[in-house]
C-alpha cells in the first residue's frame, strides 16, 4: 500500500475529526495570528471545512485553499474554498512561494515520522516571503496525561512533538518569529498565553517565512 493510500485509509477511520466540538475554536484562535488583508490561505489537512469555514466568515476577504488526501471531504467542503487540492503535505502539488498564510489544526500528530521534516519543508516552500504557519497539535506535556497514563499515540496519531523540539525543527528549515501558545478547552477557561503550558491538552505554534 502506497503512502498516500495509508494515509487516505488511517484519516477515513478517524471519523470524530469531522465532529471535533473544538474545531471552531481552533479556528477562531488561528484567526487572532492570522495576518490580514486579502491574502491566500492554505488549510491543511482542512477535513470538510467547518474550522475553515469559521476563518472565512471571520475574514471574508481571504482566498480559502483546503490540501487534504480524502477525496471525499475535498468533495463535500462548502463554496468558501476556492481551492481544493488533493495530496499530501510533503509533496504540496503548488508552485513556490503561492501562499501568504497555512493553518494546519490538529494535523502533525497523523504524519509518519519520516514526512515530518519534508512537511515543514513544504510548508516554507509555498509561502511567500514574509508568509505565516500556523499550527495546533497534542500537546505531550499535558499533565492530565502524564499523571493519568494517556498517551498522545492511537490509530490515527502516528507522532507526537515536544514544542522546544518541532520549535528547533521550525527554526532548521528557515522560518523565524516562532511563539507557542496554549491551545484546546483549557483556553476557555484560562486563556492561551497561561505560563504553564503544560496546563493545556495542545498548543499551537507560529513561524514566520522571513
Amino acid at each position: 500500500m502506497d503512502s498516500h493510500k495509508n494515509y487516505e485509509a488511517q484519516n477515513t477511520d478517524q471519523s470524530i475529526s469531522e465532529s471535533d466540538p473544538f474545531t471552531l475554536e481552533r479556528y477562531e484562535q488561528f484567526s487572532l495570528s492570522l495576518p490580514s488583508g486579502p491574502i491566500q490561505v492554505l488549510d491543511i489537512g482542512c477535513n470538510t471545512g467547518r474550522g475553515g469555514a469559521r476563518l472565512k466568515a471571520i475574514f471574508p476577504n481571504i482566498t480559502l485553499s483546503g490540501l487534504d488526501c480524502v477525496q471525499s471531504r475535498l468533495d463535500s467542503l462548502p463554496d468558501c474554498y476556492e481551492g481544493r487540492v488533493y495530496g499530501l503535505s510533503n509533496s504540496i502539488p503548488k508552485p513556490d512561494q503561492t501562499f501568504d498564510a497555512i493553518v494546519a489544526g490538529e494535523f502533525l500528530e497523523h504524519l509518519y515520522p519520516s514526512d515530518v521534516d519534508p512537511t515543514l519543508c513544504e510548508c516554507q516552500r509555498v509561502l511567500k516571503i514574509g508568509g505565516k504557519l500556523l499550527m495546533t497539535t497534542p500537546n505531550p506535556g499535558y499533565l492530565k496525561n502524564l499523571f493519568g497514563g494517556e498517551t498522545i499515540y492511537g490509530t490515527s496519531h502516528l507522532t507526537q512533538h515536544h514544542h522546544e523540539v518541532l520549535k528547533h525543527r521550525l527554526l532548521m528549515h528557515g522560518f523565524s518569529r516562532v511563539r507557542i501558545f496554549g491551545s484546546g478547552k483549557m483556553t476557555r477557561y484560562i486563556g492561551s498565553r497561561f505560563p504553564i503550558l503544560n496546563l493545556y491538552g495542545s498548543y499551537m505554534i507560529t513561524a514566520r517565512k522571513i
